[in-house]
Protein backbone atom coordinates (compact mmCIF):
# COMPACT_ATOMS: atom_id res chain seq x y z
CA UNK A 1 0.00 0.00 0.00
CA UNK A 2 2.59 2.18 1.04
CA UNK A 3 4.41 1.61 -2.84
CA UNK A 4 1.40 2.15 -4.75
CA UNK A 5 0.56 5.96 -2.65
CA UNK A 6 4.18 6.21 -3.47
CA UNK A 7 4.26 6.04 -6.61
CA UNK A 8 1.40 8.28 -7.45
CA UNK A 9 1.86 11.44 -8.77
CA UNK A 10 -0.42 13.63 -6.35
CA UNK A 11 -1.74 15.74 -9.37
CA UNK A 12 -3.39 12.97 -11.01
CA UNK A 13 -6.98 11.96 -10.84
CA UNK A 14 -6.33 9.23 -8.43
CA UNK A 15 -4.12 11.28 -6.42
CA UNK A 16 -6.07 14.36 -6.16
CA UNK A 17 -9.01 12.13 -4.82
CA UNK A 18 -6.76 10.31 -2.25
CA UNK A 19 -5.63 13.61 -0.49
CA UNK A 20 -9.53 14.81 -0.60
CA UNK A 21 -10.73 12.07 0.65
CA UNK A 22 -8.11 11.68 3.48
CA UNK A 23 -8.91 15.50 4.09
CA UNK A 24 -12.32 14.73 5.06
CA UNK A 25 -11.06 12.01 7.33
CA UNK A 26 -8.35 14.56 8.71
CA UNK A 27 -11.32 17.42 8.76
CA UNK A 28 -13.83 14.93 11.18
CA UNK A 29 -11.16 13.84 13.41
CA UNK A 30 -9.79 17.12 13.83
CA UNK A 31 -12.95 18.80 14.86
CA UNK A 32 -14.02 15.83 16.72
CA UNK A 33 -10.61 15.88 19.13
CA UNK A 34 -7.50 15.81 17.36
CA UNK A 35 -4.40 13.80 15.97
CA UNK A 36 -6.39 13.55 12.40
CA UNK A 37 -3.11 15.96 11.17
CA UNK A 38 -0.90 12.76 11.42
CA UNK A 39 -2.88 11.21 8.41
CA UNK A 40 -1.90 14.13 6.26
CA UNK A 41 1.70 14.31 7.79
CA UNK A 42 2.27 10.69 7.06
CA UNK A 43 0.05 11.13 3.23
CA UNK A 44 2.46 14.55 2.18
CA UNK A 45 5.63 12.49 2.82
CA UNK A 46 4.21 9.67 0.97
CA UNK A 47 3.93 11.71 -1.75
CA UNK A 48 7.38 12.76 -1.96
CA UNK A 49 7.75 15.95 0.93
CA UNK A 50 10.44 16.14 3.21
CA UNK A 51 8.97 15.95 7.01
CA UNK A 52 9.48 19.76 8.03
CA UNK A 53 7.77 20.43 4.77
CA UNK A 54 4.49 17.91 5.41
CA UNK A 55 4.62 19.83 8.56
CA UNK A 56 4.26 23.36 7.34
CA UNK A 57 1.89 22.19 4.50
CA UNK A 58 -0.79 20.40 6.56
CA UNK A 59 -1.93 24.06 8.09
CA UNK A 60 -3.28 25.13 4.80
CA UNK A 61 -6.16 22.45 6.03
CA UNK A 62 -5.84 23.27 9.49
CA UNK A 63 -6.92 27.66 8.88
CA UNK A 64 -9.71 26.10 6.18
CA UNK A 65 -11.32 23.62 8.60
CA UNK A 66 -11.07 25.60 11.57
CA UNK A 67 -12.38 28.89 10.02
CA UNK A 68 -15.36 27.12 8.67
CA UNK A 69 -16.11 24.98 11.66
CA UNK A 70 -15.85 28.25 14.14
CA UNK A 71 -18.56 29.59 11.83
CA UNK A 72 -21.00 27.13 12.12
CA UNK A 73 -19.95 26.79 16.50
CA UNK A 74 -20.57 30.39 16.73
CA UNK A 75 -24.15 30.07 14.86
CA UNK A 76 -25.18 27.40 17.23
CA UNK A 77 -24.32 29.84 19.95
CA UNK A 78 -22.00 27.71 21.81
CA UNK A 79 -19.09 29.08 21.04
CA UNK A 80 -17.31 31.78 23.54
CA UNK A 81 -15.55 34.33 21.27
CA UNK A 82 -14.26 36.11 24.09
CA UNK A 83 -12.99 33.37 26.25
CA UNK A 84 -11.21 32.16 23.22
CA UNK A 85 -9.74 35.42 22.31
CA UNK A 86 -7.89 35.32 25.41
CA UNK A 87 -6.77 31.94 25.76
CA UNK A 88 -5.83 32.00 21.99
CA UNK A 89 -3.43 34.93 22.99
CA UNK A 90 -0.82 32.29 24.48
CA UNK A 91 -1.28 30.19 22.73
CA UNK A 92 -0.87 32.02 19.64
CA UNK A 93 2.86 33.04 21.03
CA UNK A 94 3.51 30.05 21.94
CA UNK A 95 2.89 28.64 18.22
CA UNK A 96 5.04 30.84 16.86
CA UNK A 97 7.94 30.01 19.33
CA UNK A 98 7.08 26.55 18.48
CA UNK A 99 7.31 26.89 14.85
CA UNK A 100 10.74 28.14 15.16
CA UNK A 101 12.43 25.68 17.13
CA UNK A 102 10.41 22.83 15.50
CA UNK A 103 13.82 21.67 13.56
CA UNK A 104 16.14 21.91 16.60
CA UNK A 105 13.91 19.18 18.89
CA UNK A 106 14.55 15.34 18.98
CA UNK A 107 11.03 14.32 17.55
CA UNK A 108 11.34 10.68 18.70
CA UNK A 109 12.12 11.87 22.43
CA UNK A 110 9.18 14.39 21.87
CA UNK A 111 6.92 11.86 20.66
CA UNK A 112 7.27 9.49 23.26
CA UNK A 113 6.57 12.51 25.89
CA UNK A 114 3.76 13.21 23.98
CA UNK A 115 2.59 9.48 23.76
CA UNK A 116 2.62 9.59 27.70
CA UNK A 117 0.76 12.57 28.22
CA UNK A 118 -1.89 11.39 26.22
CA UNK A 119 -2.07 8.19 28.21
CA UNK A 120 -2.65 10.06 31.41
CA UNK A 121 -5.59 12.02 30.12
CA UNK A 122 -7.12 9.01 28.94
CA UNK A 123 -6.81 7.71 32.93
CA UNK A 124 -9.12 11.32 33.95
CA UNK A 125 -11.32 10.20 31.69
CA UNK A 126 -12.29 7.34 33.10
CA UNK A 127 -11.72 8.94 36.58
CA UNK A 128 -13.70 11.83 36.62
CA UNK A 129 -15.88 10.99 33.19
CA UNK A 130 -18.39 13.59 34.40
CA UNK A 131 -15.82 16.66 33.91
CA UNK A 132 -15.99 16.02 30.63
CA UNK A 133 -19.15 15.52 30.13
CA UNK A 134 -20.76 18.30 32.28
CA UNK A 135 -18.13 20.69 32.85
CA UNK A 136 -16.70 22.21 36.02
CA UNK A 137 -18.96 25.42 36.21
CA UNK A 138 -17.53 26.54 39.53
CA UNK A 139 -13.68 26.69 37.40
CA UNK A 140 -14.88 28.73 34.31
CA UNK A 141 -13.67 32.48 35.06
CA UNK A 142 -14.02 35.76 33.35
CA UNK A 143 -10.38 36.05 33.52
CA UNK A 144 -7.48 33.38 32.87
CA UNK A 145 -5.69 32.31 35.63
CA UNK A 146 -1.48 32.70 35.32
CA UNK A 147 -1.42 28.97 35.43
CA UNK A 148 -4.27 28.61 32.81
CA UNK A 149 -1.85 30.77 30.46
CA UNK A 150 1.60 28.91 31.07
CA UNK A 151 -0.69 25.73 29.98
CA UNK A 152 -2.13 27.64 27.22
CA UNK A 153 0.97 28.95 26.02
CA UNK A 154 2.78 25.42 26.40
CA UNK A 155 0.35 23.98 24.23
CA UNK A 156 0.93 26.80 21.71
CA UNK A 157 4.33 25.73 21.65
CA UNK A 158 3.60 22.23 20.98
CA UNK A 159 1.15 23.34 18.34
CA UNK A 160 3.38 25.43 16.35
CA UNK A 161 6.13 22.97 16.76
CA UNK A 162 3.95 19.86 15.27
CA UNK A 163 0.67 20.42 15.70
CA UNK A 164 -0.75 16.66 15.25
CA UNK A 165 -2.62 15.95 18.51
CA UNK A 166 -2.98 19.25 19.79
CA UNK A 167 -6.56 19.14 19.42
CA UNK A 168 -6.39 16.87 22.46
CA UNK A 169 -3.94 18.80 24.56
CA UNK A 170 -6.34 22.21 23.81
CA UNK A 171 -9.57 19.90 25.15
CA UNK A 172 -7.73 18.69 28.04
CA UNK A 173 -7.07 22.03 29.14
CA UNK A 174 -10.24 23.97 28.46
CA UNK A 175 -12.35 20.79 30.29
CA UNK A 176 -9.63 19.92 33.04
CA UNK A 177 -8.49 23.71 33.91
CA UNK A 178 -11.23 25.79 32.81
CA UNK A 179 -14.10 23.90 33.21
CA UNK A 180 -15.83 23.84 30.59
CA UNK A 181 -18.17 20.75 29.44
CA UNK A 182 -17.23 19.02 25.90
CA UNK A 183 -19.27 20.31 23.85
CA UNK A 184 -18.14 23.87 24.57
CA UNK A 185 -14.88 22.94 24.73
CA UNK A 186 -14.51 21.51 21.59
CA UNK A 187 -15.62 24.56 19.82
CA UNK A 188 -13.16 27.11 21.66
CA UNK A 189 -10.59 24.79 20.98
CA UNK A 190 -11.44 24.85 17.55
CA UNK A 191 -11.73 28.97 17.48
CA UNK A 192 -7.98 28.70 19.69
CA UNK A 193 -6.35 26.64 16.74
CA UNK A 194 -8.20 29.27 14.07
CA UNK A 195 -6.42 31.83 15.86
CA UNK A 196 -2.66 30.48 16.04
CA UNK A 197 -2.43 28.69 12.95
CA UNK A 198 -1.98 31.26 10.49
CA UNK A 199 0.89 32.76 12.46
CA UNK A 200 2.43 29.34 12.76
CA UNK A 201 1.35 29.03 9.06
CA UNK A 202 3.45 32.40 8.15
CA UNK A 203 6.27 31.10 9.87
CA UNK A 204 6.83 28.02 7.98
CA UNK A 205 5.91 30.04 4.33
CA UNK A 206 9.05 32.23 5.48
CA UNK A 207 11.01 29.29 5.32
CA UNK A 208 9.84 27.75 2.28
CA UNK A 209 8.66 24.71 4.02
CA UNK A 210 4.55 24.88 2.38
CA UNK A 211 3.55 23.11 -0.58
CA UNK A 212 0.59 25.07 -1.72
CA UNK A 213 -0.99 23.05 -4.37
CA UNK A 214 -0.87 19.87 -2.33
CA UNK A 215 -1.83 21.83 1.17
CA UNK A 216 -4.58 23.48 -0.99
CA UNK A 217 -5.93 20.34 -2.19
CA UNK A 218 -6.04 18.26 0.94
CA UNK A 219 -7.78 21.57 3.05
CA UNK A 220 -10.59 20.70 0.59
CA UNK A 221 -10.91 18.04 1.90
CA UNK A 222 -10.25 19.52 5.37
CA UNK A 223 -13.25 22.03 5.00
CA UNK A 224 -15.62 19.04 4.46
CA UNK A 225 -14.71 16.88 6.90
CA UNK A 226 -14.48 19.56 9.98
CA UNK A 227 -18.50 20.95 8.43
CA UNK A 228 -19.92 18.00 8.88
CA UNK A 229 -18.26 16.81 12.29
CA UNK A 230 -19.47 20.48 13.47
CA UNK A 231 -23.36 19.69 12.45
CA UNK A 232 -22.72 16.45 14.38
CA UNK A 233 -21.15 17.45 17.45
CA UNK A 234 -24.23 20.02 17.81
CA UNK A 235 -26.47 17.86 17.17
CA UNK A 236 -25.05 14.40 19.39
CA UNK A 237 -23.49 16.97 22.41
CA UNK A 238 -21.00 16.09 25.64
CA UNK A 239 -21.68 12.06 25.47
CA UNK A 240 -21.00 10.62 22.36
CA UNK A 241 -18.45 13.57 21.45
CA UNK A 242 -16.79 11.30 24.91
CA UNK A 243 -16.95 8.17 23.13
CA UNK A 244 -15.66 9.47 20.07
CA UNK A 245 -12.99 11.02 21.43
CA UNK A 246 -11.98 8.12 23.75
CA UNK A 247 -11.46 5.97 20.62
CA UNK A 248 -9.38 8.89 18.99
CA UNK A 249 -7.39 8.53 21.90
CA UNK A 250 -6.50 4.53 22.18
CA UNK A 251 -5.33 4.95 18.28
CA UNK A 252 -2.95 7.91 18.50
CA UNK A 253 -1.64 6.47 21.22
CA UNK A 254 -0.86 3.19 19.67
CA UNK A 255 0.79 4.79 16.22
CA UNK A 256 2.64 7.17 18.68
CA UNK A 257 4.14 4.34 20.41
CA UNK A 258 4.57 1.97 17.39
CA UNK A 259 1.79 -0.34 17.76
CA UNK A 260 0.79 -0.70 14.51
CA UNK A 261 3.88 -0.58 12.68
CA UNK A 262 4.49 -4.34 15.32
CA UNK A 263 1.06 -5.66 14.39
CA UNK A 264 2.09 -5.22 10.84
CA UNK A 265 5.53 -6.40 11.12
CA UNK A 266 4.32 -9.54 12.97
CA UNK A 267 1.61 -10.00 10.17
CA UNK A 268 4.71 -10.61 7.97
CA UNK A 269 6.85 -12.61 10.35
CA UNK A 270 3.69 -15.16 10.48
CA UNK A 271 3.11 -15.09 6.71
Amino acid sequence: MIEFISSIEFTSPLGITILIISGILVGAINTFAGSGSIISYSLFMLFGLPPSVANGTLRVGVVLQTLATSVIFNKGKILEIRKGLILGIPTTIGSIVGAQIAVTINKELFQILVGFAVILMIITMFIKPSSWVNGQKEKIKPKPTYLQILIFFLIGIYGGFIHIGVGIFLLAGLVLNAGYDLVKANALKVFIVLLYSPFALAVYVYNNEVAYLMGSIAGFGNLIGGIVASKYALKKGSGALRIILLVILFVFVAKMFGVFEYLYGLAHITH
